[in-house]
């Protein structure tokens, strides 16, 4: 089994290395945006990532692969968002979570091109 344990400069490092994600802020603190738009955070500090999902039967699918690093709290109840904690996840089952958590947004939120106007 591989060992658990993620720090928060390995996170980040891969956070950092998905394209379109950026760091910033989301209501006041330091969070990881993806085009603009919040994508995760550090959190209880920087012992857990909270981390937007594509949908909440894709957090109900992690937290019964892994209910030891995937959970959630009342406030995200109703909102597609797994909390991950970082000391009981492995380095690969953090990436893979990542990158699908990206694969699901990132066309989502791609800036709309802008329409030319029609001359009249």
């Amino acid at each position: 089994m591989p060992p658990r344990g993620v720090t928060v400069a390995q996170a980040t490092k891969r956070l950092l290395a998905l394209e379109h994600v950026a760091p910033g802020t989301s209501y006041g603190l330091p969070a990881f945006l993806l085009h603009g738009k919040f994508f995760a955070r550090f959190r209880d500090d920087d012992t857990v990532l909270v981390l937007q999902l594509g949908s909440i039967d894709d957090r109900d699918v992690l937290m019964q692969m892994d209910p030891k690093a995937f959970f959630f709290t009342d406030h995200y109840k109703n909102y597609p968002a797994v909390l991950i904690r970082l000391v009981n996840i492995t380095s690969a089952r953090l990436a893979e979570t990542l990158q699908v958590a990206w694969e699901d947004l990132v066309l989502k939120r791609a800036p709309k091109p802008k329409r030319a106007r029609r001359k009249t």
